[in-house]
């Protein structure tokens, strides 16, 4: 008999479904703070499963992934997808699921590396299915200051993750809400930044919301120096820091009208920078109006 459990992240509700027994539930704990008891319909399910049967498989997106970068691949199989899975790109498949067209259920079967499997799977189901709902996860790192949500944008390497851990240092009131991936969404008209249960490699696991008060690209620079961002460049660097696979067209359309309609409603800047307290300090000056 399975076990299932109900979550809520940006509203938008989830299972997850394990075999009665199964003490991976003990290694979940990121998902605890966004339990629900309600009976709520979800918006998709991910069950664990032995195995399962696909036909009809044929490439849509296989990723190149470094040697310590995560693997996903992505396929075409009759009746919707299947992703296949693995924690580093040197590595064998840990776990593939497939997936119905519609995103709305999921089936896992895995091999090794069970928590990560499930985490990511999550992670997947919810941002190709929350994709056309007004609803965008982001590759960010994530402080709230008076009330109001700021994130921070960049490549891998950039400091995203540094330059929060220097808002909490020197911006009095700061706090992290996640430092991998928060959600926006869009509520009655207002962009919200949302915590959820996958914070990267720092454990921040936070149902709350806030406001979008600023959403700040960090560029790695020999000084520290802020400018706002046209639409078009702010378009640009938050529709390159969202999750979702382009080649698919619900999911494509869904990303670009979020994108675009944050970008309208929320300041967005460039901030070249050292890794040091001044870059949080000129960047605080400037978003919020004090450092």
């Amino acid at each position: 008999m399975a076990v299932k459990k109900t979550y809520c992240v940006a509203g938008h509700l989830f299972s997850l479904s394990l075999e009665e027994g199964d003490n991976t539930w003990d290694s979940l704990a990121n998902y605890e703070p966004f339990v629900v008891s309600g009976t709520g319909e979800v918006l998709f399910s991910l069950e664990l499963v032995q195995g399962f049967e696909m036909s009809g498989k044929r490439d849509l997106y296989l990723s190149k992934p470094e040697t310590m970068e995560q693997r996903i691949d992505i396929y075409t199989v009759d009746g919707g997808y299947l992703f296949e899975l693995a924690p580093f790109g040197h590595q064998d498949i840990s776990g593939r699921m497939i997936v119905s067209g519609d995103f709305s259920a999921g089936r896992l079967t895995t091999v090794s590396d069970k928590v990560f499997c499930i985490n990511n799977a999550l992670m997947l189901l919810y941002a190709f299915r929350t994709a056309a709902l007004d609803t965008i996860e982001i590759h960010a790192s994530c402080v709230v200051n008076e009330g109001k949500g700021f994130l921070f944008l960049g490549k891998s390497g950039t400091g995203k993750s540094t330059h929060s851990r220097l808002w909490l240092k020197n911006i009095p009131g700061s706090r992290l809400l996640n430092d991998d991936n928060p959600v926006i969404r869009i509520v009655d008209g207002v962009p919200r930044v949302f915590g959820t249960p996958w914070s990267g490699k720092t454990p921040c696991y936070i149902a709350r919301d806030f406001p979008v008060g600023a959403i700040v690209r960090i560029n790695r620079a020999p000084h520290d120096a802020i400018h706002r961002m046209e639409v078009i460049d702010a378009f640009a660097s938050l529709y390159s820091s969202s999750s979702g696979l382009r080649a698919i067209k619900s999911v494509a359309d869904g990303l670009f009208a979020t994108v675009s309609a944050v970008v309208e409603k929320v300041p967005s800047y460039l901030l070249d920078c050292l890794p040091d307290d001044n870059a949080a300090i000129v960047c605080s000056k400037e978003v919020i109006g004090h450092g």
